[in-house]
């Protein structure tokens, strides 16, 4: 039976705690269990927000648009970092019909087309990092050799970004997503990466590596990069050159750091429960059932993403939340929901069905999920298939998770074979 939502003026200080491998955070557990509704105050910014926890009620918050995320801009919100992250007039704080609008343009570069082929290209790319593995030989770091590397390589082939730039693309996303960078390092490595992208797609617009738009009677286009695609979208007035710049950013900061923190949250997974792992070696054809069971299962993240404001009174599991307040959703605590989905600690395979938050939900679904999720695939089968021995070269208990940050996942992942 559900908890009845408490409607005091209870105000919870939350300070998430930097938590190891699959710890889930115990707040949330007892918000999800207990006031599925709160008031939270986090360590930075003014005032005080709610905390939404229900699956039901995340996805309403998610999708309903007297939430908005543009006016979160310019509002000192409580919030987990010292600085806020996003960039103004970014997709990721844009509300509809703005936000649809700039999604639409980004989806060029998402096409089936474009996605079968950058398949074999995250083929190519996972099969050399694990031949430069086997080469080194034993023990090995996965963090540096595979699940940093290989979502890098990936946004990189689908923004156009030379791939001798990829390594201060990394550190520009390690900085901004943070909470332990400061705001002044967050602010410059915001300017550097706006400056990069703005050069980026500048190139595009003069000519440079820009496809003809007149081919001959049934001569296909190849697919573009995004870089491409948004400088395209500027020449036809579909969106402003500061609007294509925020989509870049947010494209790489979504496709670099969140997935290789990800797919190594799951390759621990897997390497901490065997018979998980003996089954999906055994059944390869099971692979994308696991990932998603995987994505629902992982805390992917520390505390909570970007808060919404609300625009008028809305209620939300029987509780009122009053115009101008600020909301998070929790889609950690979505995922782990006793009423969508049955013993939620459970990792378990056989789930009849997958309708997990993992990429969020409504007008702001991450509009990569679908190379995130074909980049998971890769590496899981992949890595299995070259190093059927893989196990942890440390005890459990040994392994170090990075501190301060937004997306949880270990600083290092020694393996042995």
């Amino acid at each position: 039976m559900r908890s009845t939502p408490r409607t005091d003026a209870t105000v919870h200080f939350w300070s998430p705690p930097d938590l190891c491998g699959l710890d889930f955070d115990p707040f949330l557990a007892r918000m999800l269990h207990e006031e599925p509704v709160a008031r939270i105050r986090l360590p930075h910014g003014e005032g005080h927000a709610w905390l939404v926890t229900r699956h039901a009620d995340v996805k309403f918050v998610s999708a309903d648009p007297r939430f908005s995320r543009r006016a979160v801009m310019g509002n000192d919100v409580t919030r987990l970092a010292p600085h806020f992250i996003p960039m103004g007039g970014a997709m990721g704080v844009a509300d509809p019909p703005e936000q649809t609008r700039m999604r639409k343009v980004v989806a060029g570069a998402f096409t089936a087309r474009a996605m079968r082929r950058l398949r074999e290209r995250a083929q190519q790319v996972m099969d050399g990092l694990l031949d430069a593995m086997e080469r080194q030989g034993p023990p090995a770091d996965l963090m540096a050799l595979v699940h940093r590397p290989f979502p890098l390589a990936m946004v990189g082939e689908l923004l156009g970004a030379p791939a001798e730039d990829r390594p201060r693309l990394a550190r520009w996303s390690d900085t901004i997503l943070s909470a332990a960078a400061g705001r002044e390092a967050s602010e410059q490595a915001k300017g550097e990466i706006a400056g990069y992208f703005a050069d980026l797609i500048g190139a595009r617009r003069t000519g440079a590596a820009r496809l003809p738009r007149q081919l001959p009677p049934g001569e296909e286009a190849p697919p573009e990069d995004l870089a491409a695609v948004l400088a395209d979208g500027i020449d036809t007035g579909r969106i402003g050159f500061d609007e294509a710049v925020g989509l870049a950013v947010l494209i790489l900061l979504g496709g670099t750091h969140a997935p290789d923190n990800n797919s190594a949250n799951m390759v621990f997974t897997l390497l901490t429960h065997p018979g998980h792992l003996a089954r999906l070696r055994a059944e390869p054809e099971l692979a994308p059932r696991a990932v998603e069971e995987l994505l629902r299962y992982i805390p992917h993240r520390n505390a909570v993403g970007l808060a919404r404001i609300a625009l008028e009174d809305v209620e939300v599991g029987g509780v009122t939340i009053p115009a101008g307040d600020a909301v998070y959703v929790s889609y950690l605590t979505a995922n782990r929901d006793p009423e969508v989905f049955a013993d939620p600690e459970r990792l378990d395979f056989d789930r009849p069905a997958f309708p997990h938050v993992a990429f969020g939900y409504g007008p702001h679904y991450c509009p990569g999920a679908t190379l995130a999720r074909m980049e998971a695939e890769i590496l899981l089968t992949s890595l299995w298939d070259r190093f059927p021995d893989l196990r942890l070269a440390v005890p459990v208990e040994e392994l170090r998770w990075q501190r301060g940050a937004l997306i949880r996942g270990p600083e290092a992942l020694p393996v042995h074979w």
